[in-house]
């Protein structure tokens, strides 16, 4: 499986890049004389190719880890470009950005950032057909307008298919992106309709799709074994023994470094095949260098935590008003302290790279969300150029934010450097499990006082985070700016480092998944203790504001909007009391949607906790690119977001995970999945991502309904069945 060609040189295509003047477009057609000789696809641009049977090809810019953006964003050129959809093709693009400018799928920015330049490349190529047309006619462009993969002569009824257009567009200069008119929302035919996902019918029949099913001839097979304790270096191993399993090739030390975080050293078997790669590694006996990140444990994290949360805070980092005086003179004081493990991503597909040397540069077959943060530093440890670096992106398992990380390239790569053939990589489930990038553990103890009205007068934050040095990661420390942190006027916002010694990196909702399930809990312990409703506490705390604070600000009647969608969804306000059953909402603004959801649950007398409905009410703008995508989007993140809070946690101890596989690390399951009804509530914005957005208020809304079912507060995830036993 390798790049596809398209027939078309380099410099026939456009090329896109993101500047502050929005997209800008270059073209080099070639002459009508060459467009003759041009096979059946003739290119437009770098995202369009039309064959002489009106067939449209598009190229899909940004990796598709799932969440249905090969999809999505040709939807969008298809709309302004007037093609039928079903006469539409779509491809993988080439990790390419001097063709396609930034090329990401992450932060669920993939929409948004893209929206009006995919929009754009549709119209330009349409204005390009529209003006071919109007040469052949000798009419101005204007007379002409566009029906689904036509041209049409307004006056005279005249068409022209673009099949037979797109050859005659060669030498025509194309409009200034900026200039070309762009469709009316009524008028959209495409978007805001429900499409499959390209790939579904291949994914269904299990056809080769994925990068574990790259396969380039003479290609070798490898397993990397690394250490159990992070940054650990192999102090022996049985080479031999490897060498002498059937199929293996070679069996060598890689010398990588003692940084967790970074390129460490381990074992290569190099075989026929994978299996054989697999048991020569089960030969190795290795033994490891002891290591200072043996000492860690989870049970040691958690006592330092206690330890710091009890003295003097490291740094403040929000203090606003005079919090002390304000809980000294309140009515009431709540406090409460709340906990949530390392979480590891467990993508369905594990991590995987094939890669080819050859002629001196590097080919690699790669599942990855950003092909530049993996180009970049596997040219550095070779010290290559990056432009002799040519990454295929491949359709991804899962990933989560888990595949922003290039360890496993420059595995990959360090490997087929030393076997002197092209190799595929793939990682065990357990290597998956035990050598992620986690989300990071965390604690945090907190204290608020209300006035006689239930008005919260202070609020006291104190945050005890994993971090190396005295610097906090972005992906999981934003309580500073928390809501409610910016509608009580007495706020303060404390933090304490534990060093760490575990790789961390992002998990999907990178920040909200954590800080959500803290501040939507309190929140409701807030109400609890004044006697109001949760709901009602919530639009009290939000009031009339539009926006609500800054930096980071956030639209107020935004997030009403949805809480009060979500509340009519699930008829909160007429909700009656069962035994055993409970409701509980929450809400967040994670990387600009606005959600609010609502969670059903009952809790059985030995603990075990059934969900059964989520409703959840979702701003992310005024489009819905592809509604059936959009849906599964939300319904997947609520789903992933309860299967964190039921099951899953990673814990360490003398250093290592000691979760392995899905036995111990445990995702929700078909028969436990609730029914999540999703409704989008439009507004005069913008549109942003989805696959994110749903899984923050999956957490606390989920423990919120556990009180309301049983008056035991859900402080520490995963939930405990042994602690709601009646």
């Amino acid at each position: 499986m390798g790049a596809q060609n398209t027939g078309a040189s380099r410099r026939q295509f456009i090329k896109a890049s993101a500047s502050a003047a929005g997209l800008v477009l270059s073209f080099r057609l070639t002459s009508r004389a060459e467009a003759a000789q041009t096979g059946p696809a003739t290119p437009l641009n770098a995202f369009v190719r039309i064959g002489a049977d009106g067939i449209v090809t598009i190229q899909a810019k940004n990796p598709d880890m799932g969440q249905g953006v090969k999809t999505a964003l040709p939807m969008i050129i298809a709309e302004e470009l007037d093609v039928p959809w079903e006469n539409v093709r779509i491809e993988d693009a080439a990790a390419d950005k001097s063709r396609f400018g930034l090329q990401l799928s992450g932060g669920s920015m993939s929409v948004g950032t893209n929206w009006n330049q995919m929009r754009q490349v549709g119209a330009v190529a349409r204005a390009m057909l529209i003006e071919a047309a109007a040469l052949a006619w000798n009419c101005p462009a204007s007379d002409c307008a566009t029906t689904p993969g036509k041209v049409i002569h307004k006056a005279s009824g005249r068409t022209a298919d673009y099949g037979v257009l797109a050859r005659q567009c060669a030498g025509l200069t194309p409009p200034d992106p900026k200039t070309v008119p762009l469709k009316d929302p009524k008028d959209y035919r495409i978007v805001g309709k429900p499409a499959v996902q390209y790939d579904t019918d291949r994914i269904n029949s299990g056809a080769p799709l994925f990068g574990i099913d790259v396969r380039v001839p003479g290609m070798l097979y490898a397993t990397y074994a690394k250490a159990p304790v992070f940054g650990a270096r192999v102090r022996s191993a049985d080479l031999a023994a490897a060498k002498a399993v059937g199929g293996v090739r070679d069996a060598f030390v890689v010398e990588g470094g003692d940084d967790h975080m970074g390129f460490v050293s381990g074992v290569a078997v190099v075989a026929d095949s994978s299996w054989a790669a697999r048991k020569g590694r089960e030969a190795l006996n290795i033994k490891w260098a002891e290591h200072p990140s043996a000492a860690n444990s989870s049970e040691g994290f958690r006592a330092k935590a206690r330890e710091l949360a009890a003295a003097p805070p490291h740094h403040t980092d929000r203090n606003d008003g005079d919090v002390d005086k304000a809980l000294a003179g309140a009515a009431k004081v709540v406090e409460a302290a709340y906990e949530y493990p390392f979480l590891a991503h467990a993508c369905m597909e594990p991590m995987n790279c094939t890669v080819q040397f050859k002629d001196g540069k590097l080919i690699m077959w790669l599942p990855t969300q950003v092909p530049e943060m993996i180009r970049e530093p596997v040219a550095k440890h070779l010290g290559m150029k990056p432009e002799d670096v040519t990454i295929h992106m491949i359709r991804m398992g899962g990933s989560f934010g888990r595949r922003t990380r290039p360890d496993y390239a420059i595995e990959a790569v360090e490997i087929a450097r030393r076997a002197g053939a092209p190799v595929q990589l793939l990682w065990t489930r357990e290597d998956d499990i035990q050598h992620d990038f986690f989300r990071p553990a965390g604690f945090h103890f907190l204290k608020a006082g209300l006035d006689a009205s239930g008005k919260i007068v202070g609020l006291r934050h104190h945050c005890v985070i994993h971090a190396e040095g005295q610097t906090p990661s972005s992906v999981y420390y934003v309580a500073p700016k928390e809501f409610p942190a910016d509608v009580v006027e007495n706020v303060r916002v404390d933090r304490s480092m534990i060093p760490m010694g575990v790789p961390v990196g992002p998990w999907r909702a990178p920040n909200g998944n954590n800080a959500s399930f803290v501040m939507q809990g309190f929140i409701d312990e807030l109400a609890e203790a004044a006697g109001i409703d949760p709901l009602t506490f919530r639009l009290q705390l939000l009031g009339d504001r539009t926006w609500i604070g800054k930096p980071g600000a956030y639209n107020g009647e935004r997030m009403r909007g949805v809480l009060q969608a979500v509340a009519e969804m699930s008829g909160w306000r007429g909700r009656k009391a069962e035994p055993g059953v409970g409701m509980g909402m929450a809400f967040h603004l994670d990387h600009g949607g606005y959600v609010a959801e609502v969670v059903k649950a009952r809790v059985d007398k030995d603990g075990a906790v059934k969900v059964l409905k989520v409703w959840a009410a979702v701003d992310v703008g005024s489009v819905i690119v592809n509604p059936s995508g959009a849906v599964s989007q939300v319904q997947g993140a609520v789903i992933d977001g309860l299967s964190a809070a039921l099951y899953q946690k990673i814990t360490v101890k003398d250093g290592q995970v000691e979760q392995s596989n899905f036995a111990d690390y445990r995702l929700l399951r078909i028969d436990e999945a609730p029914e999540v009804e999703v409704r989008f509530v439009r507004t005069d914005n913008p549109p942003t991502g989805l696959g994110e957005p749903g899984l923050p208020p999956a957490m606390p809304a989920l423990a919120n309904a556990i009180f309301a079912a049983t008056g035991k507060r859900i402080r520490s995830l995963p939930v405990d069945p042994e602690f709601l036993k009646a």
